[in-house]
């Protein structure tokens, strides 16, 4: 059983209760300082290159014409957009984590991300193939449809892994299976679509943030603004649920609703991240482990919600300058002109999937 928190101090706000560690507040706290400096690096690199005194000049409404135009106009939104993106995807991943007690659980693992993107493909095929109606269905039939197929994702694996009660292994291993047919079904539906449609799909399945502007800044910035708040709330009763279902039941925790209400705030925040990038693997399964481990025992034994959206925040913008400029290495190798950022990150967590498969294998071993 898990050690009760040593020291912090209680916040309360009508019948909630948090309770505030001086770590974690300074990790996130390291965190968006972090975030701040990736950002103005992310903002200054490009074919035009501005020094960091210029960004954030700029930032702080100052600056000539040209920077403006540059930061303000053309880079702003993506990097806005990459931040809203790694924030949600380090929220999704840190509630499925405490939901299921296994590290394991994430967005992408489970499928749920999957089911997004095929309700976004079947919308995006659709709009490709009525041009008359692409206007409606982007604004609205995409972001419907993904919400609407993670949710569906998400309720099918929770039925299938239901034996009297959720067994973290059990819903990982359900998850994988859905995610694999998922993948299948939307490969179908590539494969029988014209040239031009599937091209949209795929351009959308890569994990993107090329072309990004201000709209899907606001679409994913609201995601944002209603799930983190959310999700703190629900930080007390995370801290029940990591502890096993018998002693949540225990504490006087309503563990149905609790266990619902998480899955939800979850599954939205992955849907809302896959409408405004596509999915980008792998942020959602590493961001929560970093987080925990850096706060240590301030986490109390479950991934701290507001360090992993922040941690989350700093790598998918640092993917997105790296999978944007190359780092220089198209000098070196044959690259493409730009890295969608999903690649980016799955090329970092992969290695990390495999070690922590291989470290959980040895300590059943043990």
């Amino acid at each position: 059983m898990l050690a009760p928190p040593r020291g912090g101090r209680a916040v309360r706000a009508g019948r909630v209760s948090l309770r505030v560690g001086g770590r974690s507040v300074g990790l996130v706290l390291a965190a968006l300082g972090l975030l701040v400096l990736v950002v103005a690096v992310d903002l200054s690199r490009g074919s035009a290159q501005l020094g960091l005194g210029e960004v954030f000049s700029v930032l702080a409404g100052g600056g000539d014409r040209g920077a403006r135009f540059v930061v303000t106009e053309l880079r702003l939104p993506r990097t806005s957009t990459a931040v809203a993106v790694g924030a949600l995807l380090g929220l999704s991943g840190a509630l499925l984590q405490a939901f299921a007690r296994n590290p394991l659980a994430s967005p992408d693992v489970l499928g749920v991300d999957r089911g997004a993107a095929a309700g976004a493909v079947v919308v995006i095929l659709a709009a490709t193939a009525a041009p008359s109606l692409a206007g409606p269905l982007a604004a609205v039939g995409v972001p419907l449809a993904a919400g609407l197929g993670a949710m569906g994702t998400a309720v099918l694996i929770y039925v299938l892994a239901w034996r009297h009660g959720v067994h973290g292994t059990r819903l990982v291993l359900v998850g994988i299976g859905i995610a694999a047919a998922l993948q299948g079904l939307i490969s179908w539906m590539l494969i029988g679509a014209r040239l031009e449609w599937a091209a949209q799909a795929v351009r959308f399945l890569s994990g993107s943030l090329s072309g990004r502007g201000w709209e899907q800044v606001a679409q994913a910035g609201v995601a944002l603004a209603v799930l983190l708040p959310l999700a703190v709330v629900l930080g007390h009763r995370l801290d029940a649920l990591v502890l096993g279902d018998d002693t949540a039941r225990a504490l006087g925790v309503p563990l149905q609703r609790s266990q619902l209400a998480v899955l939800v705030v979850s599954v939205a925040a992955a849907a809302a991240a896959v409408v405004a990038s596509g999915p980008v693997g792998f942020v959602a399964l590493l961001v929560p482990q970093v987080a925990l481990r850096l706060a240590g025992r301030a986490a109390r034994g479950r991934p701290p919600v507001l360090a992993s959206a922040a941690l989350g925040a700093v790598l998918v913008v640092l993917a997105d300058c790296v999978g944007r400029t190359s780092l220089g290495l198209d000098v070196l190798f044959t690259l493409p002109n730009e890295v969608p950022v999903g690649v980016v990150t799955s090329i970092v967590g992969a290695p990390y999937l495999m070690w922590l498969l291989v470290r959980r294998a040895r300590e059943r071993t043990v």
